[in-house]
């Protein structure tokens, strides 16, 4: 959904850096200036449509002289799209902002600060959860989008397969790791795997080349992120992706920290225990849990929804194991709307903007259960909507109260950082490289900032 960044992110560097000004940010208007006309509105991720489509009806109702056209498209077409848009001139007048991509935006003087607007219309900053509005201030001190949810990454895992190992589920929300010997999360992992034969995986027998059962899904190699696939046990080492976030200048890849952690993560491969990365090539890593072939997978909270849809599957969610540092971690990611600096129509787009950060569409937001809202109240009723539904989402929302959480590295060029970093992750997690090579393409990364 959010999260990898491959070919067409490259690409779409290539087209950014080609695309004209569009009048840098310069351009302002308050939301309680005349407004009207259409606004189109582009998000990504198919689970908000049906909420972000009644946002906008509620706000035509209340605006009748403003009309928003809300268009959904997968996360790698809607970026390439957005790409095309922003060169071509017929991009999004709003659209649902990534903190991966928003400083490249910045930097292309593609966005529409906001200062102004929010100075105006005395938009409540201190609503959102804290920090989650900073995040959206770029390097030029400017405000370039307005906060629409946050995301923590936990374990989702299959009750019934659980139990048919002997586990319980306060084991599973107690696992410890470390890169020496995996801890009790690779004695969890190794136990729940289970061959054709039905051999586990620490059972003497055990075919590591026939399996049935993994003990834990693969999405990918994770790229310049690992968000979902590696992050949250590289957060306990100590390590950070770079030397201060947001903007960040220096990546660290050549850490002993992330190297050992990215080894260890590629022996779930070589034990059997996870599957082997070809295998994860157009291939859904959630819908392989709900069809019972893998026990566990680590993923974000906006997969919710989807994970608890999967019918026969009886599914629970665990916290992220322990790790050397005695604590668990979590990335911790949020998304925001921004505005096109090409916008023909600024006065409507920002009333736009301002309506989806405020409680009016954020509430509406969390009653359908899909994510955590960035407005802290709305947030809570999210987790009160989650459980009407019987589902406990406490492993996403603990790490935020307990502070375990780590930003989303925040950099520029950042399509073309994982440009690098993708294929020297996939050599690696496919067996073609150590991870000490990590440590060569950590100076390429680094190259694109001197």
């Amino acid at each position: 959904m959010k999260k990898a960044l491959g070919a067409a992110a490259v690409a779409a560097a290539a087209a950014l850096a080609l695309s004209a000004c569009a009048g840098g940010g310069s351009q302002n208007a308050s939301a309680n200036s005349d407004a009207s006309g259409t606004i189109s509105y582009w998000l990504w991720d198919a689970n908000q449509l049906p909420a972000y489509q009644q946002c906008a009806d509620d706000f035509h109702k209340a605006n009748p002289n403003i009309t928003i056209n809300v268009t959904q498209t997968g996360w790698d077409d809607y970026w390439t799209n957005i790409t095309n848009g922003f060169v071509g001139g017929n991009g999004p007048d709003v659209f649902t902002d990534h903190l991966s991509k928003y400083g490249d935006f910045v930097k292309n003087n593609q966005l529409l600060s906001l200062d102004d607007a929010v100075k105006a219309d005395n938009v409540n900053l201190g609503q959102y959860n804290k920090g989650l509005a900073d995040l959206w201030v770029g390097q030029d001190g400017k405000r370039y989008g307005l906060p629409k949810d946050w995301d923590t990454i936990s374990l989702f895992y299959n009750k019934d397969l659980i139990s048919k190992a002997g586990l319980t589920a306060d084991q599973v929300g107690s696992l410890s790791w470390n890169p020496t010997d995996g801890g009790t999360f690779e004695k969890a992992i190794a136990h729940l795997t289970v061959d054709t034969s039905g051999k586990r995986g620490d059972e003497a027998g055990f075919d590591k080349n026939n399996v049935a059962v993994y003990g834990v899904g693969l999405a990918g190699s994770g790229a310049s992120e690992g968000q979902t696939e590696w992050s949250w046990l590289t957060g306990t080492t100590g390590w950070t992706h770079t030397d201060k976030n947001p903007w960040g200048t220096h990546f660290n890849f050549d850490d002993k920290k992330v190297q050992d952690t990215i080894t260890w993560f590629h022996s779930m491969i070589d034990k059997g225990y996870m599957p082997k990365l070809e295998t994860t090539v157009g291939a859904s890593m959630p819908d392989a849990f709900g069809a019972g072939k893998a026990a566990i997978n680590a993923n974000g909270s906006w997969m919710i929804g989807q994970y608890f849809g999967y019918k026969g599957i009886n599914v629970g969610i665990a916290p992220t194991p322990t790790g050397p540092d005695g604590k668990r971690a979590s990335m911790y990611n949020g998304l925001a709307d921004s505005i096109n600096a090409a916008t023909k129509n600024p006065a409507a787009a920002t009333k736009w903007v301002e309506y989806l950060g405020s409680p009016a569409c954020q509430d509406v937001v969390a009653a359908k259960a899909v994510v955590f809202p960035a407005i802290s109240e709305a947030a809570d009723k999210a987790s009160a909507a989650f459980k009407a539904k019987g589902i406990d989402v406490t492993p996403f929302t603990q790490q935020v109260k307990d502070n375990t959480t780590f930003l989303f590295p925040i950099t520029e060029n950042a399509a073309k950082v994982d440009g690098i970093m993708k294929p020297a992750m996939d050599a690696v997690f496919s067996g073609k490289s150590p991870a000490s090579s990590l440590t060569d393409a950590n100076s390429q990364v680094n190259a694109l900032f001197q």
